[in-house]
């Protein structure tokens, strides 16, 4: 029986190798047991909307997992838009963005409001808030955003498909748990074998017990990973910057605005550019076919009737001097 506990036990050491082989070539999720050297805390789970507690619900099995993985789209494609805009008044801005993220119902992720200083020394208010709302109202919500701004002076969007990376961990999962309850018969077994002495069943009882620690690290740091896709593609993240308007007003000297001379002498240049270049196009491509296309037959014939003449004389000179 001992010699069949350790054989079982071997087999699995294995399995769980291979396991972990696979698991480090997937980037996102490290499985390493918790507590071991190199081991990752659970601050180092990548989730920004709401921190994985660890604990499991022994109630759900894989088959409540597969059915919970069926619901979801049939692409996770976590989508985040960053944006700045000039506004007149940033504090209200800002607490409006909270509210609207609420009705939406979406939240808050972070806001900070800060003080800055204009070009004629003026403090006026700059502030950042980054929110989360339902994937399908990402549309609307940034057109909320932008309704009231003087001006958005960057917007960028952003898409990651994790599907495949959500699939993978899905089958990660499944092996562990497998894994997990094989190890669970073997202790069993340890535990009850009549032939092994005390020292040698506390030992076997004791390795078994380290290996099934480990797997249920690597699984719980595995759902963690798969609920952090879960959320994040469910809720999109939006960054805003408001810039105070008067931080961008151009600078006046007693009426004379040097700003805004200059833009109107580049404009003016910029303009004749255009018209240059317009005329260029215009002569090249439509003037000169055309009077190439009128005046070419009419060249020709005058060209013609030129060196008829011509040579009308020289044989009339030549016949003369015969």
């Amino acid at each position: 029986m001992k010699k069949r506990i350790v054989f079982i036990f071997i087999a699995l050491t294995l399995v769980l190798a291979a396991c972990g082989i696979k698991a480090a070539a997937t980037p996102s999720v490290e499985l390493v047991a918790p507590g071991a050297s190199g081991a990752p805390s659970n601050e180092a789970l990548p989730i920004p909307t709401q921190a994985y507690s660890g604990v499991t619900d022994a109630s759900k099995g894989p088959s409540d997992l597969s059915a919970s993985s069926t619901a979801l789209q049939d692409r996770l494609v976590i989508m985040n838009a960053d944006l700045t805009i000039v506004i007149p008044d940033p504090q209200a801005k800002l607490e409006a963005i909270s509210q609207m993220a609420n009705n939406l119902g979406g939240f808050v992720v972070s806001m900070n409001m800060d003080q800055t200083s204009t070009q004629n020394g003026k403090t006026v208010p700059e502030g950042t808030i980054s929110i989360r709302v339902p994937a399908d109202k990402l549309e609307n919500a940034m057109s909320q955003i932008k309704a009231d701004a003087v001006e958005v002076r960057n917007e960028t969007r952003s898409g990651q498909d994790v599907t495949s990376t959500y699939v993978d961990l899905q089958s990660q999962l499944t092996n562990l748990e497998k894994a997990e309850a094989d190890l669970q018969v073997i202790m069993d077994e340890a535990k009850d074998n009549p032939n092994s002495t005390t020292t040698s069943k506390t030992q076997d009882v004791l390795d078994v017990y380290n290996q099934i620690i480990s797997v249920r690290g690597q699984i719980e740091t595995i759902k963690g990973q798969m609920q952090y896709y879960e959320q994040a593609s469910t809720y999109s993240l939006i960054n805003v910057t408001l810039i105070a308007e008067e931080t961008i007003k151009p600078i006046e000297i007693g009426g004379w605005k040097p700003e805004g001379v200059a833009r109107d002498a580049i404009q003016s240049l910029i303009k004749f550019w255009q018209g240059f270049v317009n005329f260029l196009i215009n002569l090249f491509l439509l003037i000169l076919p055309v009077l190439v296309t009128i005046f070419g037959p009419i060249a020709l014939v005058i060209w013609g009737i030129i060196a008829l003449v011509k040579r009308q004389k020289r044989k009339k000179a030549q016949s003369s001097k015969v």
